[in-house]
C-alpha cells in the first residue's frame, strides 16, 4: 500500500467527520463556478449589462473565495484538532513528524479535488436552470442560452486547486506533533473547570441592550450614523455571551439543587459549561455569520418589496414636473406631458403648487413657504392626510428620510417684511417630490408678505398605478425633457423599473453569498459536534451501565444537539431581527412581513438539519452502546 492510498483510506474512514466538510467545500466552488459562468457569458460581455453589475458578479465570487479560503483553514484545524489521538497512536507505530505533515496534506487534496470536481459538476448539470432564473433576477432583455463555460471551468479548478494546496502546505507547516503521551491521551487531559467573571457577564447585557435600544429607537439617517458602533457593541457583546454570561447562567444553575438533580438535568449540565466554553468561538463565529445573511438577504428582500410596492404607494403620483419659474418653455413641457398622456389613454388628473422663497431678515437662511389650500388641494388628491394648523403657526415638511424638519421645530424665523415663522409640527409628506424642509403657511400670510425672491411651480399627476403604456410613456419623456436646476420631470413607475434592473444583480449577488455564509455556518455546527463524538461515545457507554434508559439518552441527545445548533442560531434571529426592524425605521417602511418570511425560512431550514444530523449522531452513540 503506497502512502497516498494509505491518506485515502484515512479519508474514507473519517467520512462521517469530512461529509460536511466536503459538501459544504463543493457547494461553495458549485456557487463560485456560476458566478463565474455569469461573468464569462457572452450575452454579459456584451453591452447588455451595466458595467457596474458585471464588475458586481466578479467581485462576489472573489469575496466567496475569500471567506472560502478562512472556512477551509478553520475546518481543517478543528478535524485535526479532533485527531490528536489518532495521531498519537501512528506516531507511536513509528510515523515521523514529516510523513504525518505529508499524510495531512495528501488527504486535504483529496478532499479539496473531490469537492472542486464535483462543485464544477454539480454546476454544470443545473447550470440551464440558474442562467434562466439569472436572466429573471437581472433583468436581460435578452435570454441566457446555455454554453459549455470553458473559461468559468479553468479559473474554477486553477482557483480552488490552489486554495486547497495553500491551506494544505499552511496546516502541514504549523503543525505541531506534540509529546506522544499528550497526543494519545488528547482526549482523557482533565479539564479545569470554566470560569465566567460576573462583571464580563453584565457588560454582555450592558452592550446588546444598549445596542438594541439605540437601533430601534434610531430613525432616518441616524441609522446609518448609528451602524459602526452599534455593531461593534454586538459583536463584543456576542462573544461575551458565549464565553462568560452563559457559563456564568449555567454555573448559577448548577447551584440550585432541586433544579440540579432532578431528572436527567445531572447528566446535561455536568459538562454544559465545558462545551460552552470549547464552543465558544464557534459559537461566535455562527452568530456573527449567520446575522451577516439573515441581515444581507433579508434587507434585499425588504429593499425589492419596497421597490415594487411601497415605493409607489407611498409616492402616489404618475409624473412629477418643477420649474424655477413659469415661462414659455416650462407652459410647453406641461403641454407635452398632457398630450402625452392623452394621446397614450392614460387616466390622470393634474394639479399642483407653488414653492415661495423668501430671505430671513439677518440674511442666515432662504424659507420656502407653500400655502396651506394648495398643499391640501395636492394631499386630498393624491389621497395623503392634509395638514391643519394652529393659529399663528405653521407645519414644517419632509419628504423620504430627511427629517430635516424635526430640527427646526420651534424655532422662530424672522423675515425681511417683520412676519416671524415659527413651525409647531413636522410632516413627512410625498406631496412634493424630492423635496424637504418647507414650510406650510395659512393663505393670508403669504398675502400679506412682498413679492418673494422666486416662486417655483410644481405639478403633479395623479392617476392608477399600472396602467398599460406609463412606463413607455415615462421613459420617452424623460429622454425629451431637460433635467437641470430649471427642469425637473420624474416618472414614477418608469424610474422604478430602472431601479429594479440596477436592484437585480444586487438581490442575486447578495442571496448567493448569504446562503454560502449560512450553509458555512451550519457547517461549522457540524464540525463542533462530530469532533466531540468519541468522548460522548465513551461518556454515555459508562453511564448506561449505571442503568440510562434509551428514552432518556435521547432526551439527553436532543438538549444537547439542539443547544449546539439553535443557541448561536437563536442569537443571530434576534440580531437579525433587530437589524431588519432599525432598517424599516430608516426607510419609514414596515419590513415586518420580509422579515418574518426570510428569518422563519432560515430557521425551518436549521429544523430540518438538526433532525438530520440528530438521526445520525444518535445512530453513532447507540451503535457504541451496543457493542
Amino acid at each position: 500500500m503506497t502512502f497516498r492510498q494509505f491518506a485515502f483510506r484515512n479519508v474514507t474512514r473519517n467520512k462521517r467527520l469530512y461529509t460536511a466538510y466536503f459538501l459544504s467545500s463543493m457547494f461553495t466552488v458549485m456557487v463560485f463556478f456560476t458566478f463565474a459562468i455569469f461573468a464569462y457569458h457572452p450575452v454579459l460581455s456584451a453591452e447588455n449589462l451595466q458595467s457596474s453589475a458585471v464588475l458586481g458578479l466578479s467581485v462576489s465570487k472573489w469575496i466567496i473565495y475569500v471567506f472560502s479560503f478562512f472556512f477551509v483553514l478553520y475546518s481543517m484545524s478543528a478535524f485535526l484538532q479532533s485527531r490528536k489521538r489518532e495521531f498519537g497512536l501512528m506516531m507511536m507505530q513509528g510515523m515521523t513528524t514529516r510523513q504525518l505533515r505529508r499524510m495531512i496534506f495528501w488527504e486535504n487534496m483529496l478532499i479539496g479535488l473531490g469537492a472542486t470536481a464535483g462543485g464544477i459538476g454539480l454546476g454544470m448539470v443545473f447550470a440551464k436552470g440558474i442562467l434562466l432564473a439569472g436572466t429573471n433576477a437581472l433583468a436581460l432583455k435578452e435570454a441566457l442560452q446555455f454554453y459549455f463555460p470553458i473559461k468559468a471551468i479553468l479559473l474554477t479548478l486553477i482557483s480552488f486547486m490552489l486554495l486547497f494546496i495553500l491551506i494544505s502546505l499552511f496546516i502541514s507547516a504549523v503543525l505541531r506533533s506534540g509529546k506522544l503521551i499528550t497526543l494519545i491521551k488528547a482526549n482523557s487531559q482533565p479539564k479545569q473547570e470554566p470560569k465566567a467573571s460576573f462583571l464580563l457577564s453584565l457588560l454582555v447585557v450592558l452592550l446588546l441592550g444598549t445596542s438594541y435600544f439605540l437601533s430601534l429607537r434610531a430613525s432616518g439617517l441616524n441609522v446609518v450614523m448609528l451602524l459602526a458602533p452599534v455593531a461593534v457593541m454586538v459583536i463584543i457583546g456576542t462573544y461575551l455571551l458565549f464565553t462568560q454570561l452563559s457559563v456564568y447562567l449555567i454555573r448559577k444553575l448548577k447551584g440550585r439543587e432541586r433544579f440540579f438533580w432532578r431528572r436527567t438535568n445531572m447528566l446535561l449540565l455536568s459538562d454544559l459549561s465545558f462545551r460552552m466554553k470549547d464552543n465558544a468561538r464557534s459559537f461566535f463565529l455562527v452568530a456573527i455569520i449567520s446575522t451577516v445573511s439573515f441581515s444581507a438577504i433579508g434587507a434585499l428582500y425588504g429593499f425589492q418589496s419596497m421597490l415594487n410596492g411601497a415605493l409607489t404607494q407611498k409616492n402616489p403620483y404618475l409624473f412629477t414636473y418643477m420649474s424655477a419659474d413659469g415661462d414659455s418653455q416650462a407652459q410647453a413641457h406641461i403641454q407635452l406631458i398632457d398630450q402625452s398622456l392623452s394621446k397614450a389613454g392614460i387616466a390622470a388628473e393634474k394639479t399642483g403648487l407653488e414653492l415661495n422663497y423668501y430671505q430671513a431678515a439677518d440674511n442666515s437662511q432662504t424659507l420656502i413657504l407653500v400655502k396651506q389650500s394648495e398643499y391640501n388641494n395636492v394631499a386630498k388628491l393624491m389621497g395623503l392626510k392634509s395638514i391643519r394648523l394652529t393659529a399663528g403657526k405653521a407645519a414644517i415638511v419632509d419628504f423620504g428620510l430627511s427629517r430635516k424638519g424635526e430640527e427646526m421645530l420651534h424655532q422662530p424665523v424672522k423675515l425681511q417684511q417683520g412676519i416671524v415663522i415659527e413651525a409647531d409640527q413636522a410632516v413627512v409628506s410625498p406631496a412634493v417630490r424630492a423635496f424637504s424642509g418647507y414650510y406650510v403657511v395659512a393663505d393670508e400670510l403669504i398675502d400679506r408678505l412682498a413679492q418673494p425672491l422666486k416662486v417655483s411651480r410644481y405639478y403633479a399627476w395623479h392617476g392608477a398605478i399600472g396602467q398599460q403604456g406609463v412606463q413607455n410613456v415615462g421613459g420617452k419623456l424623460t429622454n425629451e425633457l431637460p433635467y437641470d436646476e430649471h427642469y425637473n420631470f420624474y416618472a414614477l413607475e418608469y424610474q422604478t423599473s430602472k431601479i429594479n434592473e440596477n436592484f437585480g444583480p444586487l438581490m442575486f449577488m447578495g442571496f448567493f453569498i448569504g446562503i454560502v455564509f449560512f450553509v458555512s455556518a451550519g457547517s461549522f455546527l457540524y464540525f463542533r459536534l462530530y469532533s466531540d463524538l468519541d468522548e460522548d461515545r465513551q461518556k454515555f457507554k459508562a453511564i448506561s451501565k449505571l442503568g440510562l434508559s434509551d428514552k432518556e439518552l435521547g432526551k439527553i441527545l436532543n438538549r444537547q444537539i439542539g443547544l449546539l445548533f439553535f443557541a448561536p442560531i437563536v442569537v443571530a434571529l434576534v440580531h437579525g431581527a433587530v437589524a431588519l426592524t432599525a432598517l424599516s425605521h430608516m426607510f419609514q417602511y414596515s419590513m415586518f412581513r420580509e422579515s418574518l418570511i426570510v428569518l422563519g425560512l432560515f430557521f425551518f431550514i436549521q429544523v430540518i438539519y438538526f433532525f438530520i444530523v440528530r438521526l445520525f449522531y444518535t445512530r453513532q452513540i447507540r451503535s457504541a452502546l451496543a457493542d
